[in-house]
């Protein structure tokens, strides 16, 4: 998933010497996890879906309820908080990558971090 500058990992996993910055891409901090071992460089909180788009998705985690969360986590990402948070994983990518974007998620293909994985491949190409 995503270019050679763009990395995903689940927290849990042992950092690596090629994940660069690893940005934490979850509003929660992980259950568990000490800031020590998980080493986490940003934590980007803002470019989160909304609590109220997360709790909705929560509630029934089907294929169908899947495309209309990406389709609505997609319309929350142009809103101002979450076009600043994307502009800055933009520039920690030209800083320098790879960036590796950590998550707590268990289900990372079904989750939001392919949608901000592509807003930000997106991103890359267009800006």
């Amino acid at each position: 998933m995503g270019s050679s500058e763009v990395r995903v990992r689940r927290v849990y996993e042992p950092k690596e010497d090629g994940d660069g910055t690893r940005v934490l891409v979850d509003r929660l901090w992980p259950r568990g996890e000490s800031k020590e071992k998980a080493a986490i460089d940003k934590w980007l909180k803002d470019i989160t879906p909304s609590n109220e788009l997360r709790d909705w998705y929560h509630q029934d985690r089907t294929a169908t309820r899947y495309d209309a969360f990406v389709e609505r986590y997609r319309a929350e990402l142009a809103d101002p908080a979450h076009t600043a948070a994307v502009a800055e994983l933009v520039e920690l990518v030209r800083a320098g990558g790879p960036v590796t974007l950590v998550t707590a998620v268990k289900d990372v293909p079904h989750s939001h971090v392919p949608v901000i994985v592509d807003q930000l491949e997106h991103e890359l190409r267009h800006r």
